[in-house]
């Protein structure tokens, strides 16, 4: 029974017109647990109510196109919020939330999911019926989202694939593909395989298609295009193909996002060249926060959470959140956070606990022994899967968690053969008379290929670390005069090793970007959240002196597990029934 309210002149601080912007962000889609690819409802409150509490006001797209065409001014912390895929669960999970804030969004849509009746994907009705909510105006993610001159990372040529196909391949692809309209079709050779005219007749069939589509089934084509994967600076891979992109659009739309990665848009932007930013299911909120400041310069205040817990800890750089039983540290972007434990300074001997739970990309540390600029210290690192023990900047120990892991090693050859039948399932699955024949180039059988192992002298396999796979170690620490050991998930890491630095000092943690993490878009995430769990810091001569815990006691720890209970047990419900 809500309504959404525009935002009043006269309520917020506005800006020129002519040197102020907007931030636009855009959420692939939304689930209630969450997953790699999709942000949990959770997380998502978290975000949206950072926002909030910081003055961003949604715009709509009228608002836009009247600071682009008019040069009217939009406010200070002007919001245009988008959400990706026209998913069902999106809209459901995120309309209370929408309400919450008394914000407005763009759902965007797949013109080719309203006649294959999967129940995942928004109807024309659906749609229609959120833009009367006045929470939600429409926009469009094009026609189809499907793949071209795609590579596996064998560099075996797979050719063309669909949304489904490109999804049950992903894991066996590197960086070497393409979205649909992005290029020329071409050979395992990069050889076009199709004319000048063929290739623009084969891109205006998808404009056309989803212009008739929009038209009869939404009234009306929508005013937002966001072109999929261009991120190039002109509208694809190929100049002959970026111009009849750019004709298309500019007949067809209002507005188009073009790239990804970048929040803030300005007059200085053109309105079909304007970028967005995704943020990722692994972003706490200050991480998002972090990201705005740096693209548009606003004053931002960061996500603090509980004071008392808070209140042991001088902030030296970078932004903490102090949530349940976690001290979240999110990193200036392309440098690190950090952390003092005020009271520490005193003490030479220390035993600490605590799990670490950021993501494997990128740094979390603990100090101890050091100075107030660190020039001096004692420093346990985990950094991109690996133990690092390191004295004023000299590496004493490293070690390798896969291997601490004993995690089995397969060989190259093996891998490239489970590719191999993977990719030739997929070929074989879409040349059936089920579904649409696939477009795939045939694939080699791979009862023809032998793979040796590592026992058998094969290169082994060691996967690239994605930049969203999470980290979850549990340290124990004991420094005792010129001895340091580490325990990791219960079993000894480092020890007895020397150490030389034995004066007082201070403990700090320390969040930091891990300085990589390529995406297919081209895009490394620069800043990280390192998380510090149930952290007890004690004096190493009198266990009983507590300089700090961070875990969770009584009525607090209890409640804690209600609800955490009783959220994993209707997670199971809705899963299993």
């Amino acid at each position: 029974m809500k309504t959404y309210k525009p935002f009043d002149e006269e309520a917020v601080e506005m800006g020129d017109g002519r040197l102020d912007g907007f931030t636009a962000i855009s959420y692939i889609a939304v689930d209630r647990e969450g997953t790699s690819s999709m942000i949990s409802v959770k997380r998502l409150k978290e975000q949206l109510g950072a926002l909030y509490d910081n003055g961003y006001v949604t715009v709509t797209q009228k608002d836009i196109l009247a600071f682009y065409q008019e040069g009217k001014p939009l406010p200070k912390k002007a919001l245009f919020l988008m959400y990706e895929d026209g998913r069902r669960d999106t809209a459901i999970f995120a309309q209370k939330l929408m309400e919450k804030y008394n914000y407005r969004g763009t759902m965007l849509s797949y013109a080719d999911k309203f006649d294959n009746r999967d129940s995942k994907f928004l109807t024309p009705k659906d749609l229609l019926n959120l833009r009367s909510s006045s929470y939600w105006e429409l926009g469009t993610n094009g026609y189809r989202l499907s793949y071209i001159n795609v590579f596996d990372r064998y560099n075996n040529y797979l050719g063309e694939l669909n949304s489904p196909e490109y999804i049950k391949l992903r894991r066996y692809l590197g960086r070497n593909y393409n979205q649909y309209l992005m290029d020329y079709i071409r050979d395992a050779y990069g050889v076009p395989r199709e004319s000048y005219d063929e290739m623009k007749e084969r891109i205006s069939r998808d404009y056309l298609l989803m212009q008739d589509i929009y038209t009869r089934k939404l009234e009306g084509i929508p005013e937002v295009y966001v072109l999929m994967h261009s991120n190039t600076g002109s509208f694809a891979n190929n100049e002959n193909v970026s111009k009849i992109n750019e004709d298309w659009m500019t007949r067809l739309f209002s507005m188009n996002f073009n790239r990804e990665g970048y929040s803030y848009n300005t007059r200085e932007n053109s309105i079909y060249d304007l970028t967005r930013m995704q943020p990722q299911p692994y972003w706490y909120p200050n991480h998002l926060l972090m990201k705005i400041r740096d693209d548009s310069k606003a004053d931002i205040q960061f996500v603090e959470g509980d004071a008392d817990r808070a209140a042991g800890w001088k902030t030296v750089r970078g932004a903490a959140q102090y949530q349940a039983s976690d001290i979240i540290l999110t990193s200036e972007p392309k440098s690190n956070g950090l952390l003092q434990l005020k009271q520490s300074g005193a003490y030479s001997n220390l035993t600490l606990s605590l799990t670490m739970s950021g993501n494997k990309i990128g740094s979390q540390s603990v100090y101890l022994r050091a100075d107030e600029e660190l020039k001096h210290y004692i420093k346990i690192q985990l950094q991109n899967n690996y133990l690092f023990i390191k004295e004023d900047g000299k590496e004493l120990y490293r070690l390798n968690l896969d291997e601490f892991d004993g995690i089995e090693v397969k060989s190259v050859e093996e891998d490239a053969l489970e590719a191999l039948q993977k990719e030739y399932n997929v070929y074989k699955d879409g040349s059936g008379s089920f579904g649409q024949k696939t477009s795939m180039q045939e694939q080699k059988d791979p009862k023809t290929v032998q793979a040796r192992t590592a026992e058998e002298d094969a290169q082994p396999y060691i996967p690239d670390i994605q930049i969203n796979e999470a980290g979850l170690r549990k340290l124990e620490i004991l420094l005792e005069g010129d001895k340091l050991s580490v325990k990791i998930d219960g079993r000894i890491a480092a020890e007895q090793l020397d150490v030389t630095e034995t004066k007082a000092g201070f403990v700090y943690l320390e969040s930091a970007w891990g300085e990589y993490g390529y995406s297919q878009k081209n895009i490394a995430d620069d800043v990280y959240d390192g998380v510090f769990r149930d952290l007890v810091v004690r004096d190493g001569q009198d266990a009983k002196l507590v300089l700090y815990d961070n875990r969770l006691h009584g009525l607090d720890k209890a409640g804690y597990r209600i609800k955490t209970g009783w959220g994993r047990l209707i997670n199971w419900f809705i899963k299993v029934l």
